[in-house]
Order: C-alpha cells, then structure tokens, then sequence
C-alpha cells in the first residue's frame, strides 16, 4: 500500500500560520514578481479566483472585496515543508518527497497496522506540530493515492484521509474522477481524451491495455496498470537528483545598472550552489541569460545568454558565483533596461565521483572552496537565511531566499 500526504493549499496555509487572523478569509499569494496568482484559498477558489490570473485582472474583477494578497515568500515555504516532511518522517517507515507539499509514504511492513487510524492521527500531529492541514490518501499504488488524497480534501467525512483498500471502492473512485485530474494527464492530454470521449478515469481504465500501449506508449500503459491497481510507477524515480538546476526570476523593476543586475545573478548563482549541494551534486557547465522587457516594445529589445565549462566539476558558491558575474559582463549592454535574468547549471555529476582536470586541479585550493561553502551553509542554517552571502550578492531586494540554507 502507498500513502500520499498532501498539504492543503499549502502556500496560503504557510501565510495564515503566521497571519492567523487569515483563517477563514479568502487569500491569494502572487509571484515573485507580484504578477499573478500562484496560489488560492478554498475561499478564494469558491469566490472565482483562478490559477494564472494576473493581479491587475483580479483587482479589476473583484476590486476590494476582502481578498488578502501575499506576496510569494518561498523562503518560509520552504522552511514549513522541512517542518511536515520532518513530522512525516517520525511516522512513516519510507518516505519520498515528491514536490514542496506532498510526499508519498511506502507502507512496507506495516501490515499489522490500521492505516486509516495511522492516517487521521498523523494529519491531527501535522497540523498540532506545524500549523499546516494535510490531506492523506492511501490506496494500492501511488496513482490511486492521489486519487484518495483528492476525495480526503473534497469530503469532510473522510476526516482527511480516505483509504482505497477494496476493488469496489477502486471503481467507484475511478467512475467520479474526471479523466483531468488524474495524476500525470496535462492539459493537451485531457483535452485529447475527451474528445475521444474518456471524461472519466473509468473511461480510460476501460480501454484495451493494448490500445493504450500502442497510442499513449509506456506513461500511458502505466497510466493504465496503476489505476488497475497494479504498481507500474517505478520508486526510484521520485527521489532521483536532478539533472540540471535553475534559478530565474522576473524582476520587479526594469534594471538598467550593471551593479544592480550582477547583485541578482549573483544570488541566483548562489542557490544554484546550495541545490546542487543539497543533493550531492556538481556542476559541470553554468549558463547565465538576460532578457529585456518583450512587452514594451517601445524599448530597445535584447535577448541573450552565454555559458562556460568547469575543468572540474564544482558545487563550490565562489566557483559558480564568480563564473556567473563573469558571463553577465559579457552579455551586459548599456541603455537596455533588463525585466529577467537566470542561471541554470548543468552536466551534474555525483559530487562524490567527479573526475578532476589532470592539469588544472589545485586538491588544497579546492578544499578550501568547499568549506568556505560548507561554513555558509550552517551560519545559514543556525543564524537565518541570507545571513551570510558573498560580497557580490549584496543583499539585492529579491534575493533567491528559496535556494539558501543549510539541509544536514
């Protein structure tokens, strides 16, 4: 059996822990960049509020009807879902991440267990602990646990977790979920399928394993087997380090100063190096981009991007920083006022098993860089994030306070 723990309109539920004043009163958190939702309360999700909508459209829709809007605070959201997966792990025998607010729970051994009663008593201890409401779905494999975790939030009877444990229960979850909400169909997807006439999970369920093999390929057959309730997604993909790594943000203001741009890619660059040690990686190829504001078109436009390689995989914050400033100074130019810029590193490596440069690798030098990197991350972790950054940074007002701390 699988468990998915889900938090409940987990963003808005990290503001009102420490806004409680907010319970019950429909809330929005916007991007970074204020642009537009990317979070709703059920309050706000129940007055009309959709998911994408620009703020302007908002305020113009439902003017000042009580609606409180948060500006996205991903350090704190960070530091709550470290909370819950820290709660989760001193119940659940397995637990595997799979986003900032969900996490499935393997439920091997656990057989003498009445996961049900485990379920409801971890969801009153998260809450007790953190502040945070969760929902829990628990069923035969991780599809059909999302599905349950969707009935636990939608029907107060479930008391927040609801169990697929029988084969009629299976159908019956299959014949009211709308083939959209099933985990892994997009848009483009859904959209297909209901033309074809599948509107419902059943639907899909009920064509030829064959069919779907053949049309949707192997996601689709698995697809397919799991709401069968046969286990078809492999574990180890929900815990596999990433591939590549980036930070981006839109800025709030056009910038035109060379400074003042290089303090954000500077920042960037920095929670590139806090991922990538995080999960023990390193880097072997940095690409910085800018673009200016393509919406203004009465304005000069530009749009560039430059990278470099590493002789020796790095995960070191001077590395990385250091290169990234550099490639900003070439793609740097004047009287173009800059509305985005990014960094993203790739060709991760285990940083364990890096291979150095035979003619270019300093071991004492290289020793250094990693704890002076290390060293930033504890002060981080015990004094607060952004505590401690490179001069370079200079505390810009949208530093990237999602990337930094220090995970043991």
């Amino acid at each position: 059996m699988w468990g998915l723990v889900d938090c409940d309109n987990f963003f808005c539920s990290c503001e009102r822990v420490f806004r409680p004043g907010l319970a019950g009163r429909p809330v929005v958190v916007l991007s970074n960049n204020d642009g537009c939702v990317i979070a709703r309360s059920s309050e706000a999700k129940a007055m009309g509020v959709k998911m994408g909508m620009p703020y302007y459209q908002m305020r113009q829709q439902f003017g000042e009807e009580g609606i409180e809007v948060c500006s996205g605070n991903h350090a704190l959201y960070g530091d709550m879902s470290a909370r819950v997966m820290s709660v989760l792990r001193s119940e659940a025998p397995i637990l595997y991440q799979y986003s900032v607010d969900e996490a499935f729970v393997d439920f091997e051994g656990m057989d003498m267990f009445n996961l049900k009663e485990w379920g409801e008593r971890v969801v009153k201890k998260v809450a007790q602990w953190t502040g945070i409401p969760v929902s829990i779905g628990i069923a035969p494999t991780k599809t059909l646990a999302k599905l349950a975790a969707n009935f636990a939030k939608k029907y107060a009877g479930y008391n927040k977790c609801c169990m697929i444990s029988s084969d009629s229960q299976r159908q019956e979850a299959l014949r009211l979920t709308e083939i959209r909400d099933v985990w892994g169909i997009g848009r483009r997807l859904a959209k297909s399928l209901m033309d074809s006439g599948v509107s419902t999970a059943m639907d899909f369920a009920s064509c030829p394993r064959g069919l779907v093999a053949g049309r949707y390929h192997l996601p689709g057959e698995r697809m397919w087997l799991e709401l069968h309730g046969i286990e078809a997604v492999p574990t180890e993909r929900m815990g596999a380090p990433r591939k590549s790594i980036m930070v981006s943000r839109t800025l709030h203001d056009m910038v035109a100063d060379f400074t003042e741009l290089s303090a954000y890619v500077a920042d960037f660059a920095a929670a590139c190096a806090v991922k990538l040690r995080r999960q023990g990686s390193a880097c072997g190829l940095l690409t910085v981009f800018v673009d200016s504001n393509r919406f203004r078109t009465d304005l000069p436009q530009y749009h560039n991007s430059a990278n470099t390689a590493f002789t020796t995989p790095t995960s070191a914050t001077t590395d990385i920083v250091s290169a990234a400033t550099g490639l900003l100074a070439e793609l740097f130019r004047e009287g173009v006022l800059f509305k985005r810029a990014g960094v993203m590193v790739s060709y991760l490596c285990d940083d364990e098993a890096r291979q150095p440069d035979l003619f270019d690798f300093n071991p004492e030098l290289d020793c250094k860089r990693r704890n002076v990197s290390d060293a930033i991350d504890r002060l981080n972790c015990a004094y607060g994030r952004g505590s401690v950054v490179l001069a370079s940074q200079e505390r810009c007002d949208v530093a990237v306070r999602d990337g930094g701390g220090y995970v043991p």
